[in-house]
């Protein structure tokens, strides 16, 4: 090929390749511009001053489509469909207690990430970690001094089975990390228990700063563990417990649980057991219900179902009588305050 063969060639791909950014570059400006604009009959959120030390608010993150969107959002428990503040703070994944806030989020830069970052009680960043895969739990402990989180190390389904997670704790009075809970000693059946597949994730606290539970998969079935943070030890407990979540007098787990006949990429219905008794009871809510529940109060839990915008929170009894109730449309990740 001759030069001026080879340059026409080098000019037309340089013009194609600027064409095909072009076109990349307006997609993208227009998918921003059509994210900030409100939809009719979505929720009214406004940007505000949101703390975590405002008592009687539900936080969570926002899905309404506007400016806000994404955004950790505040509205009173005495009427959360009503209008939402909003903070200048995108989360995927948020959890708060006692002045202490979580927020997994995703990163910019050449190499798109994840991290953790540890907010204060004024949604400030006090410290981030950069995690190994995508959000998808998030959990403070009731005192404020104990964060979790959990990421998909690869794929990004439970319901799937080939996945991998990773979950950590980070002690914020000792400011000790434990990175993965694979590294702690799993007894099972009273016996030390080995497994290279061994998976853990939605680690839920008790209000003693140490004890906390959490999901262990291996061999193919799913457990309830209790760990101790000190002793760095989990012991299985029960079988066939997903995402559990401790009640706020420690007596029960609210938990998703895999029920046969169900289809395979809805599988779970939520249950709540009782840790002396080892009862459990099945709840009102028949859809599958993919989500870590959060005790509203003793009484009443709330979860994410899919919705028109992404998702909304719903509420439902936690002894199995009445019916579901949804409770704010487009949100997820919620956290009571007061």
């Amino acid at each position: 090929m001759k030069t001026r063969s080879k340059l026409l060639v080098l000019v037309v791909a340089a013009a194609l390749l600027a064409a095909v950014a072009t076109v990349a570059t307006l997609r993208a400006a227009d998918r921003a511009a059509e994210r900030d604009r409100a939809r009719p009959g979505e929720p009214v959120a406004h940007a505000g001053a949101v703390t975590l030390r405002q008592q009687g608010r539900l936080l969570f993150r926002n899905l309404a489509w506007g400016p806000q969107r994404d955004r950790v959002s505040s509205v009173p428990l005495s009427t959360p469909a009503g209008p939402r503040l909003s903070a200048p703070r995108d989360c995927l994944r948020f959890h708060a207690a006692a002045g202490t806030g979580i927020c997994l989020r995703a990163t910019g830069g050449v190499v798109p990430g994840h991290e953790a970052v540890l907010l204060d009680a004024k949604l400030r960043a006090v410290r981030s970690f950069r995690v190994p895969g995508i959000p998808t739990r998030a959990r403070v402990s009731p005192s404020g001094r104990l964060a979790a989180w959990t990421v998909f190390v690869s794929g990004d389904s439970y319901a799937g089975g080939a996945f991998s997670t990773r979950t950590a704790i980070y002690d914020t009075r000792t400011k000790t990390l434990h990175p993965d809970l694979e590294r702690f000693t799993v007894l099972m059946d009273g016996r030390r228990h080995r497994a290279a597949d061994a998976n853990f994730w939605g680690v839920t606290f008790a209000a003693d700063d140490n004890r906390f539970y959490a999901t262990l998969a291996t061999g193919g079935h799913t457990y309830l563990v209790e760990g101790d943070l000190a002793r760095r030890t989990l012991r299985t407990l029960h079988e066939n417990v997903e995402c559990p979540s401790l009640s706020p007098d420690g007596a029960r787990i609210a938990f998703k649980k895999r029920v046969p006949g169900a289809p395979a990429d809805t599988p779970w219905r939520l249950y709540v057991l009782d840790l002396r008794t080892g009862r459990e009871t099945a709840l009102a809510e028949q859809r599958s219900v993919d989500d870590q529940a959060l005790w509203l109060d003793g009484r009443t839990l709330l979860y994410a179902l899919p919705g028109d915008f992404g998702a909304d929170l719903w509420s439902v009894r936690a002894d199995g009588s009445g019916t579901p109730g949804m409770l704010v449309r487009s949100g997820v990740s919620p956290a009571v305050i007061g």
